[in-house]
C-alpha cells in the first residue's frame, strides 16, 4: 500500500453514502485519519466501522454544513485535537428540483444552503489553520449540472456552478500559503440519488448509452480522482476542474453515425 496520505487529517462532508463514503474509504486506505461528517450519525458510523475493520482510522462528527457556528466549532475542535487539518473535501449536497417558472424563492435558496454556503463556511474556517501550518488541500465536489443545463435543476445547477468559481478564487487567494483548492466535476455515478432517479436496470442502461464509455461510474472511480487532487501527487495543480464523467461532457452528439472503414 502506497500510503499517499500517511498521517494526514482529512475532513469529508457527505461521508455517509455514495461518493463521500467511497472517498473516506480510499483516504483511510492511503493512511489518513478520516473525519466523517454528515447530518445523520448512523450512516457515518457504518462507514467508520468498515474503515476500522479494514485497519484504517475514522472519526465520526455529525455536522450540518449550513450551520455556520457548528462548522467553525468543529474545525477548531479538530485542530485542537490533532494540531492540524490537512485536507477538506466539500462533498455534502442538497438538491431540491424545480422548474424556473414554478420554483419558489424558498426552494431556490435551499439549493444554495448546503452546496454553496456549506462549502464557503468550511473553506473559510479551514484556510487560516492551513495557512499557519504551511499549506493544505481543499477539494470541492461540483457536478456536470454546473456546466450544462438540465430541466428541473436550475437551483442545483446554479449552486454547483458557483462552487466552480468559488474554487478558482480560493485557489488564487490560498496559493501564496501553499493551500491548493481544486474541483471534481462528477457525471453519473451509482449513488443513492442516482438510483432514486434511475431505479431500474432499464433506466440505468438507457442512461449508460449516452456515456461514451458505455456505463455509469462506480463511486470509487470518483474517489480516486478526489484522492489525486487531495494528495501531494497534484502538488502543482490548483484552481482546476477535473471532470469525471466517462466522456459525457466531451460528446457533442451520441448518434448512430459510424465513419469507420
Amino acid at each position: 500500500m502506497s500510503q499517499r496520505l500517511a498521517n494526514k487529517i482529512a475532513l469529508i462532508t457527505g461521508a455517509g453514502t455514495g461518493i463521500g463514503a467511497a472517498t473516506a474509504r480510499r483516504f483511510a486506505e492511503e493512511g489518513a485519519l478520516v473525519v466523517l461528517c454528515g447530518r445523520r450519525r448512523e450512516p457515518l458510523q457504518g462507514v467508520a466501522d468498515e474503515i476500522g475493520k479494514a485497519g484504517g482510522r475514522a472519526q465520526v462528527e455529525p455536522l450540518d454544513v449550513s450551520d455556520e457556528e457548528a462548522v467553525n466549532e468543529l474545525v477548531q475542535r479538530l485542530v485542537d485535537q490533532h494540531d492540524r487539518l490537512d485536507i477538506v473535501v466539500n462533498n455534502a449536497v442538497l438538491m431540491v428540483p424545480g422548474m424556473v417558472d414554478g420554483m419558489t424563492t424558498k426552494v431556490w435558496h435551499q439549493n444554495f444552503r448546503v452546496t454553496v454556503d456549506g462549502t464557503f463556511f468550511l473553506m473559510r474556517a479551514a484556510m487560516p489553520h492551513m495557512r499557519r501550518q504551511g499549506g493544505g488541500s481543499i477539494v470541492n465536489v461540483s457536478s456536470v449540472l454546473g456546466l450544462r443545463g438540465t430541466p428541473g435543476t436550475a437551483g442545483y445547477g446554479a449552486a454547483k456552478a458557483a462552487v466552480l468559481n468559488m474554487t478558482r478564487t480560493a485557489a488564487v487567494e490560498g496559493a501564496s500559503a501553499n493551500i491548493r483548492v481544486n474541483s471534481i466535476v462528477p457525471g453519473a455515478f451509482l449513488t443513492p440519488p442516482t438510483q432514486a432517479v434511475l431505479p431500474t436496470e432499464e433506466a440505468q442502461s438507457e442512461t449508460a448509452k449516452l456515456i461514451p464509455l458505455g456505463r455509469i461510474g462506480d463511486p470509487r472511480e470518483c474517489a480516486n480522482a478526489i484522492l489525486f487532487m487531495a494528495s501531494d501527487e497534484s502538488s502543482y495543480v490548483t484552481g482546476q476542474e477535473l471532470i469525471v464523467d466517462g466522456g459525457r461532457m466531451c460528446d457533442l452528439y451520441n448518434g448512430p453515425a459510424d465513419w469507420s472503414e
